[in-house]
């Protein structure tokens, strides 16, 4: 608890003032055409167009496929038992470079019998990415 001026404030009650402005500051700034920044020499002048929303359809791999994609990660990466890998685990936070993405890939070609092409593994970033084109090839070898 944080004491202000005789009266307390709750941590809780600080956030929700927080969000509240951060909200309104975004509705106001969203509501924007243009704005102006002053500069050294000059104004610096933007304008804002809207961005239109995106549909994004994704089907998710099922549940023992992430499974088995997060114990190769942790595997790979030589993670402690304690460490949490889930399906929106992504490899950098993970720590995961380049070439370990590589040895990923390679043991998750291994462990499902496919064959990931270059592209295909350049696009993953997520253990969720990993598990849902793992379905999709191993649903492509099948049919």
């Amino acid at each position: 608890m944080a004491a202000a001026a005789g009266s307390s404030v709750s941590m809780k009650d600080t956030e929700v003032l927080l969000f509240e402005y951060v909200k309104q500051s975004a509705d106001r700034i969203s509501r924007l055409k243009s704005f102006s920044l002053p500069n050294q020499r000059s104004f610096l002048s933007f304008r804002v167009r809207p961005v239109p929303t995106r549909l994004r359809v994704s089907c998710a791999a099922k549940p023992e496929t992430v499974e088995k994609v997060c114990a190769i990660v942790k595997k790979q990466l030589a993670l402690s038992p304690e460490t949490v890998v889930t399906g929106e685990s992504k490899f950098l936070a993970l720590g995961a470079d380049s070439l370990d993405t590589v040895e990923i890939v390679m043991g998750l070609e291994e462990e499902f019998d496919i064959s990931v092409e270059e592209e295909s593994a350049q696009s993953i970033a997520t253990v969720q990415d990993a598990a849902d084109l793992i379905e999709k090839l191993v649903e492509k070898k099948s049919a």
